[in-house]
């Protein structure tokens, strides 16, 4: 229980920073709420006794609710249990299979009619972010989750204000961390860098490819990074994307971040234009544990 109102069920899943665990909102279910069920976020055992653990989990939340879009979780609300010391977050609950686990399962990748419209609502949600000031900082496949309702991108603990949005929120230095995933984080970053817009671009960009491509094709696409000479101008283009998709997906690839000159309203824009197919139902992906 936690600051005797939310009541922690099981455990949904853990990363490099935090738990989460779901769980049940007891005054909205004494007050007749039909689903009460949350996902209730802490940080974990090593994280959560450092001096400013209140503060990291705290931004990860202001991040969420400054942003109010279809394709991206809801934060409910930030507290400290007084008992236990603890900070916590609530978040929408999300019925739905990851999209890693989807992706695991189709290893040579999805069809083109499925993986576009997924494509569109990522790109949507990180475009918005992008335009509130939000940069995400970590989208991976594991950071999406496939619901009835439609895609959600959640987990914005590594994520970061661009300059004079959201002042006074604290500027938390994750670099000391490690924490990204090195599939899909920019090659800038992983050295040292600052992140970026240009950083999600990437990381969002190796995603889509997965999408189209497979986990093997990135796998080996893993090694441009390592190789800035051959960059992403010697990956081939995947079966069945269109040609216009491509085009704007190899900029987004390119290892140099002076060479990533696009955005991701650009590429939602190119997915968008690309040939209409039918939509993919959210429903047919999904998966049972």
């Amino acid at each position: 229980m936690l600051s005797g109102r939310y009541k922690v069920e099981r455990l949904l899943g853990a990363g490099g920073m935090g738990v989460v665990y779901q769980g049940r909102d007891l005054l909205h279910e004494l007050m007749g709420e039909p689903d009460p069920c949350i996902a209730i976020k802490v940080l974990n055992d090593d994280l959560a006794t450092a001096k400013d653990a209140d503060a990291l989990l705290y931004s990860e939340f202001a991040l969420t609710r400054h942003l109010h879009h279809p394709h991206v979780v809801r934060p409910f609300a930030f507290g400290v249990d007084a008992y236990r010391h603890q900070a916590f977050m609530t978040l929408e609950f999300m019925r739905g299979v990851r999209l890693d686990r989807l992706l695991k399962a189709h290893t040579a990748g999805l069809p083109w009619e499925q993986a576009r419209g997924m494509a569109i609502a990522l790109l949507d949600a990180v475009a918005h972010a992008h335009e509130k000031g939000v940069l995400h900082g970590d989208v991976k496949p594991e950071n999406v989750m496939l619901t009835e309702q439609g895609l959600r991108l959640f987990d914005f603990g590594l994520g970061q204000p661009v300059d004079r949005v959201l002042i006074g929120l604290p500027q938390m230095n994750r670099h000391s961390l490690q924490p990204w995933t090195p599939r899909y984080v920019a090659p800038e970053v992983r050295d040292g860098g600052p992140l970026t817009m240009q950083a999600d671009v990437y990381a969002v960009a190796r995603v889509l490819y997965e999408m189209v491509a497979g986990r093997k094709a990135l796998a080996d696409a893993g090694d441009l990074q390592s190789c800035p000479v051959r960059g992403a101008s010697s990956l081939r283009k995947p079966e069945g994307l269109p040609s216009a998709c491509w085009s704007e997906l190899r900029v987004a690839l390119m290892t140099d971040i002076r060479d990533r000159k696009i955005s991701a309203r650009q590429m939602l824009n190119a997915y968008k234009r690309a040939s209409k197919r039918r939509f993919w139902r959210w429903g047919q992906a999904m998966v049972s544990d």
